[in-house]
């Protein structure tokens, strides 16, 4: 028998960058032999052991791609071969070598997670065609799990920026309900972030290895938008040449970002709620349901209070998504943010224009960030961040070179109410009423909250009617 060869106790290369590695087990010498040659002369880098205990180190110590193993052996069988690579490695493909008389041994290897079993004899073809699939296999799985490190690293959490008050109440509320199953309502103005968090609550919860699809709701009309949703079978329609499953489908398992739900027409909103409550899609044009198991987190910058108000969205609708609502605060109600996010941006900035010569922010023009209104909230701050970036031509970023509308001296941050004048208590309510309401965005939900009053009150203060 040759002597193991040494190389399988240097360091792991690259998948695929060198000849794959492989252990032949076989205490008939002869055979593993014959194998681990017919292998090397088919581009493998194989080596031939006939000692199951000596297999048994070279698992747990060496640099082995995939075992073929005899499944009948003295001391350790193929079983236990096979457990010790699983310990070791358990993405490694394992093919089990038997005798026509031990199938029933070869078929429970498969249940203990053997790739598959060859029955003596068999070609070598054979052998070598279920190598290359078990090893593709397994780089496959490999690329996956790395793809999905990345992705949990890159939307975690704790790469949502923020330490104000507001952004901890939402990372409470994100953490409490990660693992659930119950549907997110996310609202917040246009450019806070309520994809981010959405993101961050899949990747932290206990659907992170299953997908994230995200579909906005104002961007296809109503007839393309129900078909991406759902799916629709060959024929269904004009141009529904093949069929197609919808995201529905492609979420199983993970999360559905529905964002701008406000915008949804009415009859898919009925749609939408047929599938909440049953956990069951029809595509269009089919006759049967399929099961699907999927988190809705639905996001939009409306009021859907209102809206249901005036009868634009359906009223079960929103208590079935407003289970879990988190309210994502703009940017102007999170002002000792924007120096974090200012330096978030800027390393994020200057990663992809390294050439920049702008590395800070002076004071006079950090002073003026912090008293811009941000209408665009944070999106706002990192496309300008970006455009500073590009086009800046010293080391510190002056207030002169803000936009004219970023570097304009600041709005009073406080309502004039009075106006210089004394007014009835009645003027002054329904003035610092619509004041409140502007700084809201318009939401009568959250400012009668903000207020401390309910609905009929701030109604009553904004009413010029008295």
């Amino acid at each position: 028998m040759p002597p193991v060869d040494s190389s399988f106790s240097r360091t792991l290369a690259p998948a695929r960058s060198r000849r794959p590695r492989v252990l032949v087990v076989d205490d008939h010498a002869e055979m593993a032999e014959t194998t681990a040659e017919g292998l090397i002369d088919r581009g493998f880098c194989a080596t031939s052991v006939a000692s199951s205990p000596k297999a048994q180190e070279l698992l747990a110590g060496a640099d082995v791609d995939a075992l073929v193993t005899d499944l009948r052996m003295p001391e350790v069988d193929g079983l236990g071969l096979l457990a010790a690579s699983r310990r070791a490695d358990p993405t490694r493909p394992v093919i089990i070598m038997t005798a026509y008389s031990a199938v029933e041994s070869a078929v429970e290897s498969i249940r203990q997670g053997a790739y598959h079993y060859l029955v003596k004899p068999f070609k070598l073809d054979e052998l070598v065609l279920f190598l290359e699939r078990g090893l593709d296999e397994q780089r496959v799985r490999a690329e996956a799990r790395a793809l999905r490190a990345v992705l949990a690293e890159r939307f975690a959490l704790g790469n949502v920026v923020g330490k104000s008050a507001a952004m901890r109440a939402v990372y409470d509320v994100v953490a409490r309900v990660k693992d659930a199953s119950a549907p997110v309502l996310l609202v917040g103005e246009t450019g806070t972030g309520k994809g981010l968090v959405a993101h961050a609550m899949h990747a932290e919860g206990a659907r992170s290895t299953r997908a994230f699809v995200a579909v906005n709701c104002a961007s296809l009309p109503e007839n393309l938008l129900e078909s991406e949703l759902f799916g629709h079978v060959k024929g269904a329609f004009t141009g529904a040449t093949s069929s197609s499953g919808g995201l529905f489908a492609e979420a199983d398992g993970g999360t559905l970002l529905l964002d701008e739900i406000g915008e949804m027409a009415p009859a898919l909103q009925a749609k939408l709620l047929h599938v909440l409550e049953s956990g069951a899609v029809r595509p269009v044009g089919a006759t049967k349901e399929r099961a699907v198991d999927v988190r809705i987190v639905a996001a939009t910058h409306r009021d859907l209070r209102e809206l249901v108000r005036a009868g634009r969205f359906r009223e079960d609708l929103f208590y079935r998504l407003d289970v879990i609502t988190v309210e994502i605060p703009a940017l102007r109600h999170r002002r000792e943010d924007i120096p974090l996010l200012v330096e978030h941006f800027l390393a994020a900035s200057k990663s992809k224009t390294p050439g920049s010569p702008v590395m800070r922010l002076s004071p006079e023009a950090m002073g003026a960030l912090m008293d811009h209104s941000w209408p665009g909230n944070v999106r706002e701050l990192a496309h300008l961040i970006e455009r500073l970036v590009l086009l800046g031509r010293h080391a510190d970023v002056e207030r002169a070179d803000l936009p004219a509308s970023t570097a304009a001296p600041p709005p009073a941050h406080v309502p004039p109410v009075l106006g210089g004048a004394i007014l009835p208590i009645r003027e002054v309510q329904r003035r610092y009423a619509a004041w409140a309401l502007e700084q809201m965005g318009g939401h009568k939900t959250r400012t009668a909250e903000r207020l401390g009053v309910d609905m009929k009150t701030l109604a009553k203060w904004l009413s010029e009617d008295e």
